[in-house]
């Protein structure tokens, strides 16, 4: 059976949630595997055309909401100085190759494609193996900005929470949450746009801290899928300087951040749906299907022929 198309928006910006899995057995991805792929992703963000809006490395698989940025955004003059400072001498840049490293830097598959690839090669060399490392092809979900961006977002940084490795989500060190509140978001890796609905100006500091209060008040709820924030650990923290908002409800259903093709409000869904139609010769209608526990938001399950 052939393999669906995947789905990619080209020429506009557009953020997908990314989610690929090792083909080995167990938990291979240890602390060190962990910090070499945060690198790895930290590192190629500087390369392609990306904004890193969030991650989780997990001892089996890894998630990563990442904005791909249009090419005509970045001129000539933009394309060579990265080249130059990811490769540096180790490939020279070509003037005449412009065309094909603007194509190429601004496409989603060559990026996990190359961020797959280098980790493998670094893993079986570090471990003397040969072999394929990941699952043959990565997932990726278009996410419309706004309420579903920061509901994906809240989702992927919970998942050290909900699979009980630790009891606040920044505590794990290899997320993006964790990076924010461990490192201070370093050498401005990840993208501050937490998908808020803001009112006005405000500074990083209280962005971010309006982005923990939402995980926390998302993080706290029961759904069943797994463990969530214990209600005297989000005391605590609460205690110390957040201010409480309307809780909105949220139910973990991680099928549809997973196994969705687009996500969002209706609208968006049945857009995107109509931009794909006539690429996979879609025939039938396809109706948005509501997203039990998230207000107005939809998703479509993946399409083919």
């Amino acid at each position: 059976m052939p393999r669906t198309s995947r789905l990619l928006i080209p020429g506009q910006a557009t953020v997908y949630h990314v989610m690929s899995r090792t083909a080995l057995l167990g938990l291979p991805l240890g602390d060190a595997e962990k910090e070499h792929l945060t690198s790895l992703i930290k590192r190629l963000s500087c390369l392609y055309f990306t904004e890193i809006l969030g991650f989780c490395c997990m001892g089996n698989h890894f998630h990563l909401l990442v904005r791909m940025l249009p090419d005509e955004s970045f001129g000539d003059g933009e394309i060579q100085q990265r080249h130059e400072r990811f490769f540096g001498d180790q490939k020279r840049f070509c003037e005449g190759h412009i065309p094909s490293y603007r194509l190429k830097y601004a496409s989603l598959s060559e990026f996990i494609k190359e961020l797959k690839q280098n980790f493998s090669r670094w893993y079986n060399k570090r471990t003397a193996r040969r072999g394929f490392f990941w699952s043959e092809r990565f997932k990726s979900v278009i996410v419309e900005n706004g309420d579903t961006l920061i509901n994906c977002l809240a989702y992927i940084d919970l998942n050290p929470v909900r699979a009980g490795i630790v009891a606040k989500p920044e505590d794990y060190r290899w997320s993006s949450l964790g990076y924010h509140v461990q490192q201070g978001n370093s050498d401005g890796f990840l993208s501050l746009d937490f998908g808020l609905n803001e009112s006005g100006q405000i500074d990083n500091a209280e962005r971010l801290r309006k982005y923990r209060q939402y995980v926390y008040e998302v993080g706290e709820l029961e759904t069943g899928h797994g463990a969530h924030i214990a209600p005297e650990t989000a005391k605590k923290v609460r205690q110390k300087g957040y201010k409480l908002t309307r809780k909105e409800r949220f139910l973990y259903r991680s099928r549809y951040f997973t196994d969705s093709a687009v996500i969002g409000s209706r609208e968006f869904v049945l857009q995107s749906f109509q931009h794909f139609r006539k690429a996979l010769n879609i025939s039938k209608d396809r109706q948005p299907k509501r997203i039990t526990g998230l207000e107005g938001m939809y998703s479509l399950k993946r399409l083919g022929p």
